[in-house]
């Protein structure tokens, strides 16, 4: 046996085969093998391999990385390859990770109240669901049959039990199969469904820079590339928090400890604004730092959206935030260089795109297996780190090719205290016309228009900007100053949100369109006073500009009211300008 680092290569493992678990050492170390030539193993050990020497027995268990699906997942903190933090720490007694600790994913003595569906003598298939379990206060986890199995129901019984008691048994052409509330499924291998549906339809986030200008589909996939300190975590955490999700999964990959930290003591703290309940209720948690061992780094996205697709299987909307996808190519690359393979572009494998392509692939708004059809959705979200922010480097680049929303974050905006710090002359999102037809029949037909109005302002806004910073501003006629001026209130008033305010943090797609509709009002309203012979400084100093902005802090209940009267005002007072001078 030779070891470099977290590889390990080893010999006669000819029974052995490509993914297999391995133990390595008297320790029993977990690996998985990556690479083989003849009896000749290369394993990539998820643990610290300091100490190892050549002699050490290496034994396969003869099975692919899995992870163990059932109760018990909601509210958990797991490392990369699903072994439960808290309940290490409790069985070593120290806040670090041991080598060699084996503690079930799934605790094996808890039981469950599970209620059965099904009776006995009823035709099953595999995704059927025979049961149901409270896991939680708002999650129910639904137990279904597993992958493969199709047949009668023998014998099935409510009751208290542990997740790998038997609850029943089905009765198929190979014989009886045991059911029970856990089930296992190899992380790199997508679970199966019917049918994968278009993304026609919003996951409404209540960030009106997203849901309006960049929004991204129910089941789609989207990045947040971003220099240091320019918001990725913060946004995803306001994601997280309100994003239209039942279940939300968490992959902290290679980020700093103190940020996974901040997560691991605010979710607890956040209420779910849709049930009242800890954010914790309802989100799993998968922890591997800069500090953790690189090789686990690697595996953790594919525990943390194998977890993700089980919940989708169940039929609710799944939320994966990825933080961050930048991390884990340095571990592929780490791991690639090793191997002695190839590099490519900066040293990354050249099989970089194709990797970042079977993870987001596995996104998706589906029709679940099952004789009921029911639906289900995987939206991922993984943030970027390019060094310095420069996004030509090889993993935002690839990122790019494959996810069709990009929301670029600046830190110049950050650093202006603009939240969030999306760009909106950079972002993109390639799902607007497969949506147009949703956003205008479920909140107003011409929401797709009021947004292309604004967005064109603010692009002639950034071709103005250019003449202003050569000549000044009294250079422009009354017509383009007035366009600055509404893009002004575009970027302050509709773009910029205080995710500290308990109104404005979050933002219906209806209160949305109002605060469009009365921004452009504005604009129309001064077009029209300016060729009547009003005067540009009076408009720019009208006091409806100061109730149009104050709009945002509006409660949802009384958003039609205000709304109604800010309108007339604001016809009224402009109207009012026309043929005056100067005030």
């Amino acid at each position: 046996m030779k070891v470099a680092g977290p590889l390990v290569i080893a010999e006669g493992m000819r029974d052995a085969n490509m993914y297999d678990v391995v133990r390595v050492s008297e320790q029993r170390l977990i690996g998985e093998i990556i690479e083989m030539h003849g009896d000749q193993a290369s394993i990539q050990v998820y643990e610290e391999t300091g100490g190892l020497g050549p002699g050490e027995p290496v034994e396969s268990t003869n099975a692919p990385l899995s992870v163990e699906l059932g109760p018990g997942l909601i509210s958990s903190i797991y490392d990369g390859i699903q072994r439960p933090l808290n309940k290490i720490m409790e069985a070593t007694g120290s806040n670090l990770l041991s080598r060699g600790v084996e503690v079930p994913a799934l605790d094996r003595e808890k039981k469950w109240e599970f209620v059965a569906c099904v009776s006995a003598g009823e035709e099953v298939t595999a995704g059927d669901i025979v049961g149901t379990v409270q896991e939680t206060a708002v999650v129910q986890q639904k137990i279904m049959v597993p992958y493969g199995v199709n047949g009668k129901i023998k014998d099935i019984a409510s009751g208290e039990y542990t997740v790998d008691e038997v609850i029943g048994h089905v009765t198929t052409d190979q014989g009886d199969v045991e059911l029970r509330l856990m089930q296992k499924w190899p992380v790199r291998m997508g679970r199966p469904y019917k049918e994968k549906l278009p993304p026609d339809m919003p996951l409404v986030t209540g960030q009106r820079v997203i849901d309006a200008f960049f929004p991204i589909a129910k089941g789609g996939v989207a990045a947040i590339p971003g220099p240091f300190g320019s918001g990725k975590t913060v946004t995803q955490h306001q994601l997280a928090k309100w994003a239209e999700a039942d279940i939300v999964v968490y992959i902290g990959c290679g980020e700093r400890g103190n940020e996974m930290t901040d997560v691991l003591n605010e979710f607890p703290e956040l209420k779910d604004p849709r049930t009242g309940e800890s954010l914790m209720q309802r989100t799993v948690l998968i922890a591997n730092t800069s500090d953790m061992p690189v090789a686990a780094r690697e595996a953790s996205i594919y525990t943390g959206i194998t977890l993700a697709e089980y919940f989708r299987d169940m039929g609710y909307s799944v939320a994966l935030m990825a933080d961050s996808t930048s991390r884990w190519a340095e571990a592929l690359r780490e791991m690639s260089g090793r191997l002695e393979e190839m590099p490519g572009e900066e040293g990354y494998p050249a099989y970089l795109g194709s990797r970042l392509a079977q993870f987001y692939e596995r996104a998706g708004r589906v029709i679940n297996l099952g004789k009921d059809g029911r639906e289900g959705s995987l939206s991922a979200i993984g943030a970027v780190s390019p060094p310095g922010g420069d996004i030509s480097e090889p993993v935002s680049q690839a990122t790019l090719r494959i996810v069709k929303v990009f929301w670029a974050l600046d830190a110049d905006l950050a650093y202006q205290r603009h939240f969030p710090a999306i760009n909106w002359l950079t972002s993109y999102s390639l799902y607007l016309d497969d949506m147009e037809s949703w956003f205008n029949s479920h909140v107003e037909e011409d929401w797709m228009t009021t947004r292309q109005e604004l967005m064109s302002l603010l692009q002639e806004e950034a071709s103005l900007n250019e003449i202003v910073k050569m000549v000044g501003m009294d250079a422009l006629s009354p017509r383009d100053r007035l366009k600055m001026e509404a893009a002004r209130s575009i970027r302050e008033d509709f773009l910029h949100q205080n995710s500290f305010d308990e109104i404005d943090t979050y933002t219906s797609l209806k209160k949305q369109y109002y605060m469009m509709k009365l921004v452009y009002a504005f604009y129309e309203e001064g077009s029209k006073a300016l060729d009547g012979g009003a005067s540009i400084g009076n408009l720019v100093n009208a006091q409806v500009r100061e109730r149009i902005g104050r709009f945002k802090y509006t409660h949802e209940d009384a958003i039609d009211e205000e709304y109604k009267k800010i309108s007339e005002e604001l016809v009224a007072e402009v109207s009012s300008m026309i043929g005056k001078e100067d005030l």
